[in-house]
């Protein structure tokens, strides 16, 4: 059974799977801190509990933890390796908790399936004069994959190579519909 819970700071909703959802609100210490009513939406888009409080010398401490991080590391402590030690989903739904979409990620993984912040809005992919470059890196050598008339050729012979290179692990950028009249 999944559970839908509402985050305090904003209109979307972390999706936990029953087992998860069963141990936050039995477990003594999360319980005792409300924390399944608590959450809220972080600026990194995940969902997060945080609580500050006032120390016997007056000065204050806050205490935050990280939904995706505390079920992973209750529930997938087994498959934490040294080189797999960042905590990702499978979808990219940061709000996403179930068990099953929960990995621990190398921090290369990690970075590969991190969002584009790129002014094309795809990964690997820059404007020169009227054409678009797609550009791949590979054992952190930057390699020319070639020239494209628009961006979304380009990103998909990112996509293309990224899958080859990486399979699974590889990013793959979204390709956006065309507007009516582009």
């Amino acid at each position: 059974m999944l559970y839908k819970v509402k985050l305090k700071n904003a209109a979307e909703e972390v999706i936990l799977d029953d087992r998860v959802y069963e141990w936050l609100i039995s477990d003594s210490y999360l319980s005792k801190l409300d924390f399944i009513n608590n959450l809220r939406m972080h600026s990194s888009g995940c969902a997060v509990f945080q609580k500050t409080w006032k120390k016997a010398d007056g000065s204050f401490k806050t205490e935050t933890i990280y939904l995706h991080k505390l079920v992973a590391e209750k529930f997938l402590a087994h498959t934490k390796t040294q080189e797999c030690n960042l905590v990702g989903a499978r979808n990219n739904n940061k709000l996403d908790c179930r068990v099953e979409n929960l990995i621990y990620r190398s921090r290369s993984v990690a970075s590969r399936k991190r969002k584009t912040s790129g002014h094309m809005g795809y990964t690997g992919v820059y404007k020169e004069n009227n054409r678009y470059r797609a550009v791949i890196s590979i054992n952190r050598k930057s390699v020319h994959l070639g020239m494209f008339s628009t961006p979304e050729e380009a990103a998909l012979a990112y996509n293309k190579k990224s899958r080859e290179v990486y399979g699974e692990d590889g990013k793959q950028n979204v390709i956006k519909p065309k507007k009516e009249g582009e």
